[in-house]
């Protein structure tokens, strides 16, 4: 059941849904050496400053580069910046490759993947020794997993239209936080037919395991996988955390959501605590002993989001102002894809966030949050295995096959289009692709992949880096014209001169700002 009538609602807006709708991309990919082994060369000068640059940063290594989209109303205009990005990049690193899936490619050992530099300033040391925790915590393999974070958000006429036929009279960012808590909420609950769809990382190199228990299928002499598993990313093997498994957020007010994030940032573990702030001559080994560094550090498949000032924490962000959008963080990169991504799967994830967004959205509590994680785990390590079943805390927990409970949401999400006047074409074609994959889990992108290595004869290795080869020629073959390569040249040499200018106004030692940073914003001594 819907909270509002959606007719009612595409009418009081008076303008396309569809054209109400924002959406920015962030897609990780590493660098790669010719041969398949991971690069060891620092971020290349000619792609700006990581710490700055609008579009092209890193997240943990400074071979895995994260690409940035400006919000944009249209699907076919973030991707076409996504692709500008991309064949700027390979303009600019030589001969090396990007590699083109979410696992890892060929790895030098968990010391010899570099963690990612931003210079010299304070907020860039903090980057850095935070990513060096990470490495202290999980192991620096795990952090070389690429994803796809998706943002998204309504307008503010589709708020003002919601609001006004709803007849809320409050006051309008309660409203906001209120929806899109709701819209997380119904997120949690359905989310696994986003890794159904859309998972393509049912494969590993053996180089990625190294000595570490799995429950992995050897598929030939160096590959690993999951005959029926969709996303080793959202996986045992991928962004999980033993420490973090107690933690439970709350998603039903943003206040507590903040206050428990928070909280964890200030609870000390022991394993942590072992580990240690420094070592013996002083260098740091982590940002802090606690169960979360900061914020970023809590493992979720979503977020609410808000854009934070200049020295400003997440939490602080949205307290003062609300949510702004939220991030997806369960899309895997699809390596069939140039760009990992394309326009059908976007229109198809707008129509499944605005279906969260608009349907009734109750309170949760622990045992359907256990739920929640059992279902992904069911759907990640089984989800294509002829009768799997979930747990539908929204029928008294019984348990639903994937394919019926997957095609009666996929019926929700046409009616939901239909009514909202979003039934084109476009959206017509995204949902008949996801029902091909539901009456046929053949169809999927993890079903592909295992059946291209068992069939081929090859390597998880050799298929990804096939692939990554012609995605690299295809945009070696079409270089950016000179308007395009001018603008990106132009925002290297600004992002430069921009972490230059923040290098200069820092005064501050960085002992002092890290004390400072923790004891304002998080009530927390670091101090030693």
């Amino acid at each position: 059941m819907t909270i509002v009538s959606p007719a009612a609602l595409a009418a009081r807006l008076g303008k396309p849904v569809s054209a109400s709708l924002q959406r920015g991309i962030e897609k990780e990919t590493l660098r790669l050496e010719p041969s398949g082994q991971l690069s060891q060369q620092p971020h290349p000068t000619a792609l700006g400053s990581a710490l700055t640059h609008s579009h092209i940063t890193t997240d943990f290594s400074e071979a895995l580069l994260e690409f940035i989209t400006p919000v944009g109303a249209s699907a076919n205009d973030v991707l076409q910046v996504l692709d500008d990005v991309h064949r700027f990049t390979y303009a600019n690193i030589g001969e090396e490759l990007l590699w083109t899936a979410s696992m890892p490619c060929i790895l030098p050992g968990d010391h010899n993947i570099p963690i990612a530099r931003y210079g010299r300033s304070n907020i860039a040391q903090l980057k850095e020794i935070y990513r060096i925790g990470l490495g202290n915590r999980y192991g620096r393999l795990m952090q070389t997993i690429a994803g796809i974070h998706y943002n998204f958000s309504v307008d503010d006429a589709f708020w003002d239209a919601l609001i006004a036929e709803q007849g809320y009279s409050g006051k309008r960012q309660a409203f906001i936080d209120e929806k899109y808590l709701g819209l997380i909420r119904n997120f949690r609950r359905y989310s696994w037919l986003l890794i159904y769809l859309f998972g393509a990382s049912p494969a590993v190199c053996k180089s990625f395991l190294g000595d570490r228990e799995h429950h992995l299928t050897a598929i030939d002499h160096g590959t690993y996988g999951l005959l029926f598993g969709t996303s080793l990313r959202m996986g045992d093997l991928g962004y999980t955390s033993n420490a973090q498994e107690n933690l439970s957020v709350c998603y039903n007010h943003l206040d507590r959501y903040c206050d428990d994030l928070v909280a964890a940032i200030q609870d000390p573990v022991p394993a942590y605590q072992a580990i240690g702030s420094r070592d013996g001559e002083g260098n740091f080994l982590q940002l802090n002993e606690s169960l979360l560094q900061i914020e970023n550090e809590f493992y979720s498949t979503i977020r609410p989001k808000r854009t934070a000032a200049s020295g400003e924490t997440p939490t602080a962000a949205l307290r003062r102002g609300g949510i702004e959008y939220i991030e997806v963080r369960c899309i895997d990169v699809n390596p069939y894809l140039p760009l990992g991504i394309d326009a059908t799967q976007i229109h198809f994830i707008d129509a499944f966030l605005l279906f969260c967004l608009l349907k009734e959205s109750p309170y949760c509590d622990e045992r359907e949050y256990q739920s929640f994680t059992e279902n992904r785990r069911r759907i990640v390590n089984e989800g294509r295995a002829p009768g799997a079943t979930l747990v539908d805390s929204t029928r008294d927990y019984c348990e639903v096959a994937v394919t019926h409970w997957a095609s009666d949401m996929l019926d929700d999400i046409a009616s939901l289009a239909n009514e909202l006047g979003i039934d084109n074409d476009t959206m017509q074609r995204a949902i008949y692709e996801q029902r091909c994959k539901v009456e046929d889990p053949d169809c999927t992108p993890s079903a592909r992949i295992i059946s291209d290595i068992k069939n081929k004869d090859i390597s998880y290795f050799r298929f990804a880096m096939d692939l990554a080869d012609a995605h690299a020629a295809l945009f070696r073959s079409e270089p950016l014209s000179a308007d395009k390569t001018a603008f990106f040249e132009q925002e290297t040499l600004a992002s430069l001169q921009r972490q230059r200018n923040i290098e200069e106004k820092d005064t501050e030692s960085f002992e002092a700002f890290w004390q400072r940073y923790f004891r304002d914003n998080y009530d927390l001594n670091v101090a030693q």
